[in-house]
């Protein structure tokens, strides 16, 4: 089996020792996402709909990258800071999979790197 690291200069570089995804046969790992500019590296938190709609389309440059789209996403994971906000993410989220959506689990969790609200990873398959 082949492995190709995918990057997309329209996403935010990685901020630590992993990849953007990695293409594993069919198969896309995306690393999770979250609501940086890729141009400026700004945080892009005026609220948590923004957040989410930034992570979202950090994630859509990659799959971009690897001729992949949200109709290849087969499995989400999101993480956020406060359970009270998973109504808005939710709705924010849906947008992107208006049929068939993939699998998912959603995490509160104490905090995120540059304690963003959100992040999101996915796996996807052609």
């Amino acid at each position: 089996m082949s492995k190709e690291i995918i990057f997309s200069s329209e996403a935010p570089a990685p901020i630590g020792p992993y990849s953007q995804a990695v293409k594993a046969g069919n198969t896309l790992y995306v690393s999770g996402q979250i609501p940086l500019d890729a141009e400026t590296g700004e945080l892009i938190n005026e609220n948590i709909t923004e957040e989410t709609h930034a992570v979202m389309k950090n994630l859509e440059a990659v799959l971009r990258a690897a001729d992949y789209g949200f109709e290849h996403v087969v499995k989400c994971t999101i993480f956020i800071k406060d359970m009270g906000q998973f109504a808005t993410i939710n709705e924010a989220y849906g947008q992107y999979f208006k049929s068939n959506p993939p699998a998912r689990e959603t995490v509160e969790v104490s905090r995120l790197p540059k304690d963003v609200n959100v992040e999101i990873s996915c796996i996807a398959v052609k």
